[in-house]
């Protein structure tokens, strides 16, 4: 098969489209024949050589991925050849076969492409592990997601208003605001023009967001915790904005706040089995009743995800780019 493999870290041009050996499925996986792959800020980084798979993963980039099982390993039950899936990974997915632990694995959703499906199960974890699992988000609550526009804000700003709460998004131009927008946000706020916080609490009487969305880290620290409501929850998914900030203790404790931190990728398999089955459950019947949709902004062969990373890198897109192999070409 063919693979994005990357001889040494560097820029985009370190992403080569080449010659590999097929992956074998072992006991519990299945072999899924890949027809798009979607990307993630965390390739960007393993390309930098900053963020390596875990122990045990594929060497190559890639979290999520479509395509159809064409081989089942040992002790799988409930999958079969020629089901059409899509799949959260470890690593992997910029190839045209991986091997998949089969509870990482979920239907394509009704009413959604084989294609478009790519864009799916690394943001909906991600979104449903962090806002709904750990932050506990209810209906009537605030939600304020940073980067609202990028693949896992346009998930997050559908699934909270599908759940019937109010949600605030950060983004740095106008059109990024209005796609979210036409999503559902009711509170748009320009982060290169606007204090988050200072919005946010005049948007809310003063209240302030029930639970923040993060992927910045060190630089939003503070400033989430003043803008986190009594008794809110800050998830903080990300670090592009640093790795270490000071934090006053005092204003989260007045708040009776709390902060939670988690990476998907490296957690075992077993919390990844019950993040996907909890997904399956709750996010695919909203996917088949059109209550939410994977937001695409472009797709790119995968042979050419250098250019896909240079998109992703310099932020004009708007939800996924995704990465079609040869054979899941139109």
């Amino acid at each position: 098969m063919h693979a994005i493999t990357i001889p040494e870290p560097g820029g985009p041009e370190a992403l080569v489209w080449d010659e590999v050996p097929d992956p074998v499925p072992g006991a519990g996986e299945v072999l899924v024949e890949v027809v798009a792959g979607a990307v993630n800020r965390a390739d960007i980084l393993q390309r930098q050589g900053f963020y390596d798979p875990p122990p045990g993963a594929s060497r190559y980039p890639g979290l999520e991925c479509s395509g159809r099982i064409v081989e089942v390993g040992p002790g799988v039950s409930g999958w079969a050849v020629g089901d059409e899936v899509c799949a959260l990974l470890a690593g992997g997915g910029y190839a045209e076969r991986v091997a998949v632990p089969a509870g990482q694995l979920l239907p394509v959703p009704d009413g959604v492409d084989l294609r478009r499906a790519a864009a799916l199960p690394e943001v909906v974890s991600t979104v449903w592990s962090n806002v709904f699992m750990i932050a506990h988000l209810r209906p009537g609550e605030t939600l304020l997601v940073h980067g609202g526009s990028s693949g896992i804000g346009t998930m997050a700003v559908q699934l909270a208003k599908a759940v019937g709460a109010k949600v605030a998004v950060t983004a740095g131009t106008k059109e990024k605001l209005d796609r979210c927008a036409e999503l559902g946000a009711d509170i748009l706020i320009n982060y290169r023009e606007q204090d988050f916080v200072a919005e946010l609490k005049q948007a809310t009487d003063g209240a302030g967001a029930d639970v923040i969305l993060d992927n910045m880290g060190a630089k939003y620290l503070d400033r989430n915790v003043q803008a986190l409501a009594v008794n809110g929850r800050l998830a903080i998914i990300g670090m592009q904005g640093g790795l270490k900030a000071e934090l006053n203790i005092g204003t989260l404790l007045g708040k009776r706040a709390a902060i939670s931190a988690t990476s998907l990728r490296a957690r075992p398999l077993e919390e990844k089995t019950a993040i996907v089955a909890a997904v399956r459950e709750h996010v695919w019947p909203l996917l088949a009743a059109g209550h939410v949709r994977p937001v695409v902004d472009r797709e790119v062969p995968m042979s050419d995800a250098a250019e896909a990373h240079r998109i992703v890198e310099a932020s004009t897109h708007v939800g996924k780019v995704l990465l079609v192999t040869p054979g899941g070409r139109a």
